[in-house]
């Protein structure tokens, strides 16, 4: 790292220019991901937005991070969401299910929670900077120790949450074909009825 005095905003190098372009296509797939309507869009617009952040890890010399990026996120989380959506019979096309009417206050939380988490960074990292012209900062031992020694309880946590999430999934859909079968059994039954109850009339 070095002080922000030896380096200037008017004077970007190619990898600066290159973070500032992919985060504003990771920053417009987030934007989509959250304000379509088709839930699978949703899902594969995700999937762009997670790819442009390991982009970014990429470029900040975080290798590690950025393959883990691909491998969990990209390639297992995002997974798990298509399963479940397919799981619950979620819908191909527009689902008008998937607004809520609280847009306006879901906006405002976004951008309060943005606003905080900009200031957060931008105050405790003002007088720093990151070579990305040189070596790797963040080693793949250093990471990995600093994961599954400090980290390794939320770790363990995230993974029974998603597969918290996953038999729920499988709980929904089963309660859902459930409740179609009773009621194609129901239908005969009330069309029997219908029919005796016509078979007395006539008689009578």
């Amino acid at each position: 790292m070095t002080l922000a005095a030896s380096h200037g905003f008017l004077s970007p190098t190619g990898v600066e220019i290159a973070f500032l372009l992919v985060g504003l296509a990771t920053f417009g797939a987030a934007l989509v991901t959250v304000t379509t309507r088709q839930l699978v869009h949703a899902a594969l617009w995700l999937v762009v937005t997670l790819g442009g952040l390991a982009v970014e890890y990429l470029l900040l010399t975080a290798e590690f991070i950025a393959w883990v990026q691909v491998l969990i996120y990209v390639g297992s989380v995002v997974v798990l969401l298509l399963f479940g959506l397919m799981l619950t019979k979620a819908p191909i096309g527009r689902s008008p299910d998937a607004d809520s009417g609280n847009r306006w206050a879901a906006l405002t939380v976004a951008l309060a929670a943005a606003a905080t988490l900009v200031w957060v960074v931008v105050d405790a990292f003002r007088t720093t900077w990151i070579d990305l012209d040189g070596p790797a900062e963040g080693s793949t031992r250093a990471t990995g120790e600093s994961l599954f020694q400090n980290w390794v309880l939320p770790f363990e946590a995230l993974s029974v949450l998603l597969l918290a999430a996953l038999v729920g999934a499988i709980v929904l859909s089963r309660k859902a074909r459930a409740d179609a079968d009773e009621a194609g059994r129901a239908r005969p039954n009330a069309g029997k009825a219908d029919t005796d109850q016509a078979d007395k009339e006539g008689a009578r």
